[in-house]
């Protein structure tokens, strides 16, 4: 069977939809400082010792720059990446022929880890550790099991559920980075270049606008300047301001605090529906009619963080700030 489904050398998931605004080096990459840090440190010592370094982890919610980061970490060793994903590997032969292909020095970026079969796990312990793979040969009671030398190389497993990985996997990796929402200030500075490469006139009052609207998620950020870009282009704006982040973004329903359709929705359902809670994950999800995974994954992280619902052992649960937030009603909140 041909990897090519599952692995490919020359592509990678966008993880900023815009190859363009993909820094290509640890020096462009905005934010995450002390994760810019402790990379620099630990590839410049693998290239002085001219091996391969050893295999790097990366967690962290959803856009923040996971995938960025082993781009970089490839380009800065100098060495061609190639990229899988865990959902992708649906049995151990899928990992072996990809294993068994890598070349010296090699980075293999596996993207949602956690998602792996456990049996594949258990090919990837091997792998990462003694670098080689067991590769079946013949079926039935005259199978046999050939080890297979591999070349030293380096995983980048990136993951947005951490405790979802067993502790023999995690141990494997040299290097555990966990990469965090960025402030404002960070990502208004991010917007900026963003807007310099897209050539959107921005100033820099409506950089910081767009910033606080972003969920200090870089992704986040530059898919909605991507959308006052259109708003600039049909409204024929010479330079975009704070108000026309404001109109534009209304549009898109996208309120001054970054909550989203989905994310108000989701406070009504525990205000209104369900009394303030607590509600389990399920029973939300059935209601919003969206996936478990996505409410999870997506929306709780930030509504948690920013204070606005909070998890308990019942359940999810409604915060005074989630009421006072809903209070505002729909259209000021879209508008303000």
């Amino acid at each position: 069977m041909s990897d090519d489904k599952f692995s490919s050398p020359s592509s990678a998931p966008s993880e900023l939809s815009d190859e363009r605004l993909r820094p290509g080096a640890l020096d462009e990459f905005i934010g995450q400082s002390e994760i810019k840090r402790q990379m620099r440190l630990f590839l410049n010592a693998a290239k002085k010792r001219k091996k391969a370094p050893d295999h790097i982890l990366l967690s962290g919610p959803p856009g923040l720059g996971k995938t960025t980061m082993a781009f970089i970490a490839s380009e800065e060793m100098k060495v061609p990446m190639r990229i899988t994903s865990g959902p992708a590997i649906q049995h151990p032969g899928d990992l072996a022929s990809i294993l068994s292909s890598l070349e010296e020095g090699e980075v293999l970026f596996i993207d949602e880890i956690h998602r792996l079969p456990k049996v594949a796990e258990e090919m990837l312990y091997i792998a990462m550790e003694d670098f080689r793979v067991d590769v079946m040969v013949g079926k039935g009671p005259g199978a046999a099991s050939i080890p297979l030398s591999l070349p030293h190389f380096t995983v980048i497993g990136a993951t947005t559920r951490e405790g979802m990985l067993p502790r023999p996997l995690i141990t494997r990796f040299g290097l555990s980075l966990r990469l965090d929402y960025y402030k404002a200030e960070d990502l208004a500075e991010l917007v900026k270049r963003s807007a310099g490469i897209l050539a959107i006139p921005i100033s820099d009052g409506a950089c910081m606008e767009l910033a606080r609207r972003s969920r200090g998620t870089p992704r986040i950020a530059n898919r909605l300047l991507k959308r006052v870009g259109d708003w600039v282009t049909v409204e024929n704006v010479k330079m975009a301001r704070e108000e026309d982040v404001k109109e534009a973004l209304s549009i898109y329903q996208v309120d001054p605090l970054g909550l989203d359709r989905l994310d108000i929705a989701l406070l009504s359902a525990l205000e209104l529906q369900f009394k303030g809670g607590p509600v389990g994950l399920k029973n939300l999800a059935a209601v919003l009619g969206e996936n478990a995974e996505t409410i999870e994954c997506v929306s709780e992280p930030y509504l948690i963080r920013e204070g606005f619902m909070a998890r308990t052992r019942k359940g999810r649960v409604i915060t005074a700030k989630g009421r006072e937030h809903l209070a505002l009603g729909r259209k000021d909140l879209f508008s303000a």
